[in-house]
């Protein structure tokens, strides 16, 4: 399961470096790509934290697991903040509404 989440996570990432890399409408491009596969990966996240026999009840639980920690060292610092709002909203088990 673990593996998707890390496939997912490698398309986000490949779509954030593209992006870096752009502008004008190619830059638009591939930033809504970036977003699309940033919230694919934020939903197997989800899929995978909800198939855990404990799920951590808290961020600093969470943080301790070693797939978290993969993750939280891959992720470019631009991003923490909003994979740390996501993973809080998937402990407390909120559903986030997106306007795409």
């Amino acid at each position: 399961m673990i593996n998707r989440v890390t496939k997912k996570l490698e398309d986000a990432l490949l779509d954030w470096d593209m992006m870096t890399k752009t502008s004008g409408d190619e830059g638009a491009d591939n930033a809504e790509r970036f977003e699309m596969h940033f919230y694919e990966f934020i939903d197997e996240l989800k899929v995978w934290f909800q198939g855990l026999q404990q799920p951590p009840t808290t961020m600093e639980e969470a943080e301790n697991l070693d797939e978290i920690k993969d993750i939280m060292e891959r992720i470019p610092a631009p991003l923490e903040l909003n994979f740390y709002n996501e993973l809080e909203l998937i402990i407390e088990g909120k559903d986030q509404v997106r306007y795409d």
